[in-house]
């Protein structure tokens, strides 16, 4: 859509379809998640983008006036790992050359806001960041070690509060079915309290699929981590729900990933949710699933 030169390949979260992927820096500084493939090939190696570059390509942008740029995303999975004053640049940039933009928003590693004061934080809110998707994954410390998360609940928690502090709004992923069998209840309600704790403005789920095979999962869990079926899915799912105390946050379970579409405001429509769930669990074929063939990433 936009005329950009991107080290392939670029991901982005479903809601900024319509935005302009603005790469300023390439793959994600950690890249240690044991269920992630998104940035292992040897090109996606993480490195900053020049701020000369990414001034260029604004620049570019906005000479050639379409389409008309009302949101930027900044790329790829670890933009925030930038330093304040890079980040500050960059948000100048974009308001210098796009000054239509009303919102920016980015990928956010929890420890990458462990240098970031809040009142830096409320600054680049000012400069039009505004919204941080943060990938907790879980709220259980025995399933984030697993998988090499590099996070703790309380490190995540702490993220999502100074975020909250500064202004901006949090947008929350939690993986249905990351824990395996063995720790797919305590995966759910401690998933539950932090998001409890964090009262983030947005929490999705999507299903955990292996599209890159499990050999790193399985070293993880020792070898013992075991899928779950969709009925345990479902299950894990109403454990959540139950467990869940939330104040306004928008709730979605519509990724491509999901079988069971979920959407609703926590906790106004916490009942209708669970009454959805229960359903699908006592009563197969009684509500509306994804095919089968129509789940993917």
């Amino acid at each position: 859509m936009y005329p950009l030169n991107y080290i392939e390949p670029v991901f982005r979260p479903p809601s900024e379809a319509h935005s302009l992927i603005l790469q300023v820096t390439n793959g994600c500084s950690w890249n240690k998640c044991t269920f992630c493939d998104m940035y292992t090939a040897e090109q996606k190696k993480f490195r900053p983008k020049p701020q000369a570059d990414i001034d260029k390509e604004l620049a570019h942008i906005a000479e050639t006036g379409y389409p008309p740029v009302r949101r930027v995303f900044l790329a790829d999975g670890d933009a925030m790992s930038l330093s304040f004053k890079r980040l500050k640049a960059i948000l100048e940039s974009i308001r210098r050359y796009l000054p239509n933009v009303q919102r920016v928003s980015s990928y956010c590693l929890p420890r990458n806001l462990k240098n970031k004061s809040v009142e830096e934080l409320t600054e680049l809110r000012e400069l039009g960041l505004s919204l941080m998707y943060v990938g907790c994954e879980s709220g259980d410390n025995e399933v984030l070690a697993a998988i090499e998360k590099g996070e703790t609940f309380d490190s995540s928690l702490a993220a999502l509060q100074k975020i909250k502090y500064a202004g901006m709004k949090s947008s929350v992923m939690i993986l249905n079915g990351m824990g395996g069998q063995h720790l797919s209840e305590q995966h759910a309600i401690q998933s539950a309290k932090l998001m409890n704790e964090a009262q983030p403005d947005y929490l999705a789920t999507l299903v955990v699929s292996f599209s890159g095979g499990m050999e790193r999962v399985q070293a993880g869990y020792n070898g013992q981590y075991r899928e779950l079926e969709q009925l345990a899915l479902f299950r894990e799912i109403q454990i959540m729900l139950e467990t869940l105390e939330l104040e306004k946050t928008i709730f979605r379970s519509d990724h491509a990933s999901n079988y069971l579409v979920l959407k609703g405001v926590l906790n106004k429509d916490k009942e209708r949710l669970l009454q959805t769930v229960n359903q699908a669990i006592t009563q197969p074929g009684s509500v509306r699933l994804r095919p089968q063939s129509m789940r993917g990433l």
